[in-house]
């Protein structure tokens, strides 16, 4: 068995191939269904959407006549790529710590897990709060109230969330396990920086937050290990965490009767290389 006391954590974004783009492909076609209803209001809400106030579209959804109902089945028939739950299943089995760090909200992330047999795959969930309120309505509050006070970050970060000081927090509570972090988006990059060069930085190619990367390399202190797909992404993170297991010393990470055959990967492939983003 391992001993998951000190084993890597895998700090997650949604608006990764796992969460984050299922939930950002999630509003989308939201505003889609909302469309349907009322062309206009969809287009009008998009901005406000982008700057981090959802509660207004689905306060507009509502009034329109779309029900909780239509947005969990919007939600259940989001395209996932097929590699992506094994992916998580086995880095939960190899006794990672996953964690989800994300711009969406718990109902959207709560209802997807559910929907895809993860939700006791997770210890933690970091996302603006979601609920169902008495008039049937889905409520949707950010994470930092910025209506009181800016949360500081001068990153390119959405006013309603900050993951870097997320990550913050997780590295000063966990500072003894390895982190991973996966994501693709602008909110990513913040927590990127936060890295410790002992750590690992999972960036999308051609998304967002590589692009920003890209721009100035030097400031990540983490060991950046790319990905394009569902496959990829599979891949490359297995290959992480079998790496960190099979370098660490036995005595302080698991027990003797640990099992790498949970892990989907050869014993004999080799950890993927560190990137050289280009300058």
């Amino acid at each position: 068995m391992l001993n998951t006391a000190d084993t890597s954590s895998i700090a997650k974004s949604i608006e990764e191939e796992a969460y984050n783009t299922v939930t950002a492909s999630s509003i989308d076609e939201g505003i889609e269904i909302l469309q349907v209803y009322s062309p206009a209001i969809g287009i009008r809400l998009l901005q406000r959407v982008k700057e981090g106030d959802e509660d207004t579209l689905m306060k507009e959804m509502h009034v329109n006549g779309v029900t909780t109902n239509d947005i969990v089945e919007v939600l259940k028939r989001t395209p996932i790529h097929p590699r992506i739950v094994p992916a998580i299943k086995a880095a939960h089995a190899a006794g990672c710590e996953l964690r989800i760090v994300s711009d969406a909200n718990t109902f959207f992330i709560e209802t997807i897990l559910d929907h895809l047999g993860l939700s006791d795959y997770f210890s933690e969930i970091n996302t603006n709060p979601g609920y169902v309120d008495e008039e049937g309505r889905l409520r949707i509050l950010p994470h930092h109230d910025f209506t009181k006070s800016p949360h500081g970050c001068c990153n390119p970060c959405p006013p309603n969330m900050c993951k870097g000081l997320v990550i913050k927090r997780l590295l000063c509570e966990h500072g003894n396990k390895k982190f991973i972090y996966l994501g693709d988006g602008i909110g990513d990059y913040c927590p990127s920086l936060r890295l410790r060069e002992s750590d690992y930085l999972m960036p999308r190619k051609d998304f967002p937050v590589w692009d920003l990367i890209s721009n100035n390399p030097k400031l990540i202190k983490s060991k950046i290990h790319e990905w394009t797909d569902g496959a990829e992404f599979e891949r490359v993170l297995l290959s992480l965490i079998q790496a960190i297991i099979t370098n660490a010393d036995a005595n302080q990470f698991f027990n003797l009767d640990c099992k790498f055959e949970s892990l989907p990967i050869s014993s004999h492939d080799a950890m993927p290389q560190a990137l050289r983003v280009p300058i």
